[in-house]
């Protein structure tokens, strides 16, 4: 009979541990700020980025070989 009363602590323990599982989920989720998320319509897409970068850095050559000219 000592067999069941240990497979029972078992289930009871397993139960437990998922319990506290879904409950630290859940807390680290509700720990990220909401009001920081931008939705993805209003970001801009990858190769914008990507443009945007790219035009910096020939400003920035630009900028080098102007300075570099003048010298």
């Amino acid at each position: 009979m000592a067999l069941p009363s240990v497979w029972s602590e078992v289930r009871v323990g397993i139960l437990f541990l998922s319990v506290l599982g879904l409950l630290s989920v859940r807390l680290v989720g509700a720990g990220q700020d909401s009001g920081s998320i931008i939705p993805a319509e209003s970001r801009p897409c990858v190769d914008c980025h990507a443009f945007e970068f790219m035009q910096r850095a020939l400003q920035d050559l630009k900028k080098t070989a102007y300075s570099l000219d003048t010298r």
